[in-house]
């Protein structure tokens, strides 16, 4: 499971880091993707198969609008991405461009992928989501999500 806080910095050839508590869990190859919410999404080969599936699949029709519309923007700029001996990954440049890294990063374990955050594009998200943490357990828990 992936899970914790790390930082890091993007060095001078837009290469990051990848944790070692992660990079033991996802390997030698990853798959990168615009995420939600400003930031990237790093998935196994494996769990990125598992996605792309259910994104294209019975529930991702491409019949339907907002199925065509998330698979082009999830899976047409995904990128498979080699983590060197060092641990290092090149982040490519439409991506990095559109969650706005800088050079100060966060990554991000949530359970079945890795989120790449610039870093104070996190710090502003987590205090927001902090602030209201009662109130979302409150209605996930109405929901019965949690």
């Amino acid at each position: 499971m992936l899970i914790g806080t790390y930082s890091h910095t993007i060095d001078d050839k837009n290469r990051l880091s990848l944790p070692s508590k992660f990079r033991k869990e996802m390997g030698k190859n990853v798959v990168v993707t615009p995420g939600l919410d400003s930031c990237l999404f790093v998935f196994t080969a494996k769990e990125w198969e598992t996605i792309s599936g259910r994104l294209s699949g019975k529930e991702g029709s491409m019949l339907q609008a907002d199925s065509r519309s998330l698979n082009r923007y999830l899976l047409g700029m995904a990128v498979e991405v080699e983590v060197d001996a060092a641990g290092r990954m090149l982040i490519p440049d439409h991506l990095r461009t559109r969650a706005k890294l800088q050079t100060k990063v966060v990554f991000i374990g949530v359970r079945d992928r890795v989120e790449i955050w610039d870093e104070a594009t996190w710090d502003a998200y987590s205090k927001e989501v902090e602030n209201k943490a009662d109130a979302l357990a409150e209605k996930l828990s109405q929901a019965g999500m949690i």
